[in-house]
């Protein structure tokens, strides 16, 4: 189902501008990343409506944007905010579930992103 209203894309960075998505997609062939933009800009027209195998919950608010590429299994974790999509980084799948710890790092970017976008100190 088409969402009517697009979302707007934004790659979460840490208070000294450490941006975890982009360096993920820097280090990944050139290939992959024509197919993340794609799939990035399906991800903005569909918002949550974005179905399996494409995009899935993980935990709570955060969500997977989910692309194979030669056998590899790429992930985006994010969030919405609003109209907002915040992508907070990427990485290859290499087991089963998605580990713990990219779970963790998503949360912890997403604690990091709302309370400095309520303290004034970002504006999405």
């Amino acid at each position: 189902m088409e969402n009517k209203d697009t979302y707007q894309v934004i790659f979460y960075k840490s208070v000294n501008g450490h941006c975890p998505a982009e360096e993920f997609l820097g280090s990944i062939p050139v290939k992959v990343r024509a197919k993340v933009a794609k799939w990035i800009i399906r991800l903005q027209e569909c918002g949550p409506d974005l179905p399996r195998p494409y995009a899935d919950v993980v935990r709570g608010k955060i969500r997977e944007l989910r692309l194979v590429f030669a056998s590899h299994q790429y992930r985006f974790l994010y969030y919405f905010s609003h109209k907002y999509i915040i992508v907070t980084h990427g990485f290859i799948k290499k087991t089963q579930e998605v580990p713990e710890n990219e779970i963790q790092r998503a949360s912890k970017a997403m604690l990091d992103f709302e309370d400095r976008t309520r303290k004034g100190e970002i504006m999405p």
